[in-house]
């Protein structure tokens, strides 16, 4: 394969996924990998440019920095280097642990657009149901199966655009542009563990670029990673009280918080271009992606545990009759009047019993003696295929313009699972090992797009760029339902014990089926120089959805260069989020804490009767405005930007809180055709609660020089958000939600990065700062579970030997010097049995190191 070709057809390939081919189709004799590597499309359909010269503020990120961190993680990666993006861990936290939810400028994670080589990528089908505050209940694409060895750079644009992409675009867009090499590759191998001895992780993943025929390239990649589970776990006083008091079954630490253990992670991602002649290419893109997830939940205490243990708070133990109540022999009634049930005369002393509570009675003392703690897992298989065509018109009166027809598929399932629980109305009668299959949820996407560019003569400084295109997307998501010991309710259901899999209920039949929705948009774009200094755009976007109706939204972007180093720029747009179909039609069981209280919550469609009841509505699209301004500088080696934002979201779609189902309201919600209300202890759904402003700076600097006989590379990113709440519903969101989202991620974010490379070594330094925030666990917003937050710093660093030109040895580590996270006050301890609280903004495992070798080839 030429030279040409490869260099050519990398300008015209991130360029031309989105119909963005210009100028450089026409001579790429002179265009460089180190020039190549300075263009993005994002933010803009005419020709690719550079970041300086972009209207709107857009990070790039290349593929060797983003392997300067010590988590193997995707999020974690662009998260050390992009301020704005914030990520956290979330162990017991539901689906939420398997997909961990992302923030940029702080906005929920279905706020920011993720492209992969400028195409649309799929949601991911958990939706995060305890999501960490901002994110509750978002459903965003699960980047954290892209591996960065796929990668040859990610483009972070920092301003709304669904005028020019469509919805979910009001936080941001997020490209990854998948390397394109048509030889050569690496290998590498990478293990590490943090400085508690555990979470021990290896990955292994290799990249490949091979000639497909003379013209075309076809460049595979692959991440294989096995990560143990971590433990950030105490006692808890309840655990270590019947410990004390004789239980012999009681575990320490009772429960295991921490990370989840991630098991036989496999990704491949290949990426196929084929120059076709005639200024045609095609190009065809995909990934196949696997892992299994397994993670702790809360401990269930044997005296008190409601509706599986006892049904007063500890007072009696619960107790079922197998006969049924009024038939055969009466069970007892066994008071809990010491630190240990079993060891009590009325419990294990009765005479001549088939159980230790009366014949043909059972309490679930007897099967888990010590309480039990559920562990939740699931499997998580993600597969996408794009494909398409483009190249340049010849002839008519689109001559010279440049196209590009694709159609893509995304799926992602997550089939979930509980072990070590049981259902209790089951009573003794628990499946083989205590293992629940409870369900699967599945996102299908698919979406067929037409873009057109073409440059227009209008008697301007430059020709006008015009763009159009149509766009077809169908998105479904489907519920497949548990096993039946998952859901069903046994023997035991009206003798107060609770119904489903303890901690996760499984999908029953009345929940499974699928829901679909369809949307057509068309758009235009136009970006022009009305002078040598002064660039404007514009774009308009209409769009049509099967379930709510129209959107119609615009941008204006301009820039303004005052002298040759030195511009000011700035956009206003409108733009809207559409509801997701999982997000109209989820159900799920989970437990929450409230006021330190475990308690089951049903999350119900809005449009459900239970819902409806509680004031559950027709989901609405969200709407935003936004504005930005700030200045790009670029001299000598540095380059300075400072791009200050404005976004006002309106009907924001989030998990409301929980709404506690009264007693008073069973017989109402009994006619309206809900089964066993009383055993409902709240009610969750999916609402157009509340407003909010989120405004924000973001600084980004960067200088090279030659220093200490190498090359240098001092790097600086700094980010200030704010986010204020101008309205909700107290009904449905509660004023501790609101301190989460206004607070919940600090307000202040920075981090400044020194490079030096030699011969023969290269290494790096990174400070990370993150400022004050509002700490809370297991969404406990009360006194008892939150506090604020104190700053902190972190430091990563990481050492790199060059042996020869093939063999690279790294070391490095991420949170240097074991920077602790925010403890939780003691007093939670008895239920929350974790040393940390869980949304803090960093890694709370603490210090992590880890050693990589690599072979270029």
């Amino acid at each position: 394969m030429s030279n040409k070709f490869r260099t050519g057809t990398l300008a015209i390939a991130i360029a031309a996924a989105l119909g963005t081919t210009h100028a450089y189709a026409a001579d790429n004799a002179g265009v460089t990998d180190q020039d190549v590597e300075k263009i993005v499309v994002v933010g803009s359909r005419a020709a690719p440019r550079s970041i300086a010269d972009s209207p709107v503020p857009v990070d790039l990120i290349g593929g060797d920095e983003l392997g300067r961190s010590g988590s193997s993680d995707m999020l974690d990666q662009i998260a050390a280097a992009v301020p704005s993006f914030n990520v956290r861990a979330q162990p017991i936290s539901d689906a939420a642990t398997l997909v961990r939810p992302v923030n940029l400028r702080g906005l929920s994670s279905d706020s920011t657009l993720v492209l992969v080589n400028g195409k649309r990528r799929h949601r991911a089908s958990v939706i995060a149901f305890q999501g960490g505050g901002v994110n509750d209940g978002a459903q965003g694409p699960d980047i954290s199966v892209i591996p960065s060895v796929a990668l040859k750079q990610v483009e972070v644009l920092r301003d709304g655009a669904a005028a020019q992409y469509g919805s979910d675009a009001i936080a941001g867009v997020m490209n990854f542009v998948l390397k394109d090499d048509a030889d050569g590759g690496s290998l590498s191998v990478k293990t590490g563990e943090y400085y508690a001895g555990d979470g021990t992780s290896t990955v292994v993943d290799g990249n490949i670029g091979m000639p497909f025929t003379e013209d075309g390239f076809a460049n595979f990649s692959f991440q294989y990673k096995n990560a143990d589970a971590t433990s950030r776990s105490v006692q808890r006083p309840d655990a270590a009280g019947l410990a004390a008091a004789g239980n012999s079954a009681i575990q320490d630490p009772a429960q295991i918080w921490g990370n989840p253990e991630i098991k036989d992670d496999i990704t491949v991602f290949g990426n196929i271009g084929l120059d076709l002649g005639n200024d045609k290419e095609f190009y065809m893109f995909g990934n196949y992606s696997e892992r299994d997830v397994e993670g702790g939940f809360y401990y269930r205490n044997p005296h008190n545990r409601g509706n599986v243990f006892s049904v007063d708070g500890g007072e009696t133990l619960l107790v079922g009759d197998l006969d049924g109540v009024g038939q055969g022999i009466e069970c007892p009634t066994v008071n809990i009047t010491s630190g240990n049930v079993l060891g009590q005369a009325d419990y294990g002393l009765i005479a001549d019993n088939s159980t230790a509570v009366g014949q043909n009675c059972f309490a679930f003392n007897e099967m888990f003696p010590g309480g039990y703690t559920p562990r939740f897992g699931g499997n998580i298989v993600d597969t996408a295929l794009a494909m398409g065509t483009k190249g340049e018109i010849k002839g008519g009166m689109f001559d010279e313009a440049l196209y590009d027809l694709s159609a893509s598929v995304g799926r992602n399932a997550s089939t979930f699972y509980l072990r070590n629980t049981v259902n209790p109305s089951l009573g003794p009668k628990q499946p083989l090992g205590n293992k629940f299959q409870t369900g699967s949820y599945i996102q299908l996407e698919k979406t067929f797009n037409a873009d057109i560019v073409k440059s227009v003569d209008v008697g301007l400084e430059e020709e006008m760029s015009v763009a159009g295109g149509l766009e077809w997307r169908e998105e479904s998501f489907q519920i497949i339902s548990g096993d039946k010991a998952s859901w069903e309710a046994g023997p035991l259901a009206n003798q107060g014990f609770s119904i489903g899999s303890h901690g996760f209920k499984g999908f029953g039949p009345e929940s499974q089926g699928t829901n679909t929705r369809r949307s057509y948009a068309a758009y235009i774009d136009t970006e022009t120089y009305f002078t040598d200094d002064f660039m404007i755009g514009a774009a308009l976007r209409y769009e049509d959805f099967s379930s709510f109706g129209n959107t119609t939204n615009f941008k204006l972007t301009g820039q303004y260069s005052l002298t040759d180093d030195f511009s000011v720029r700035g956009a206003i747009s409108t733009g809207f989020r559409a509801p997701t179909v999982g997000q109209a039609s989820v159900v799920n069981t989970q437990t929450s804490i409230v006021n330190g209280d475990l308690i089951q919550t049903f999350l119900a469609p809005p449009t459900d009767p239970l819902s409806a009841f509680y004031g559950g509505k027709e989901l609405n699209p969200e709407k935003s405005k936004s504005y930005s301004f700030g200045m790009v500088y670029e001299n000598n080696g540095f380059f300075f930007t400072a791009d200050y934002y404005n976004i006002k979201v309106s009907d924001r779609i989030a998990q409301s809180s929980q709404i506690s189902v009264l007693a008073k309201d069973y017989n109402a919600l009994r006619a309206l055709g809900v089964q066993n209300p009383e055993l409902i202890s709240a009610v969750t759904y999916f609402s157009n609660d509340f407003d909010t402003t989120t405004q924000g700076l973001d600084i980004v600097a960067n200088y090279g020089m030659e220093l200490l006989n190498g090359d240098t590379q001092f790097s600086l990113a700094y980010n200030w958000n704010d986010t204020n709440v101008d309205k909700f519903n107290p009904a449905t969101t509660s004023l501790g939600k609101v301190h989460r989202l206004e607070d919940g991620i600090p307000h202040h974010r920075g981090t400044f990065t020194i490079a030096q490379s030699w011969e023969n070594v290269s290494a790096f330094i990174r400070t990370n700062y993150y400022g004050t925030y509002y700490a809370t666990h297991a969404d406990d917003t009360s006194d008892w579970g939150s506090q604020n937050a104190s700053s902190a710093i972190t430091l990563d660093a990481e050492v790199s030997y060059f042996v020869n030109d093939s063999i690279t040895l790294s070391v490095g580590a991420s949170n240097l010097l074991d920077q602790k996270a925010q403890r939780i006050k003691d007093s939670a301890y008895g239920v929350l049995g974790a040393k940390y609280y869980e949304s803090g903004p960093f890694d709370y495992n603490g210090g992590y190191y880890y050693v990589k070798a690599t072979y270029n080839f």
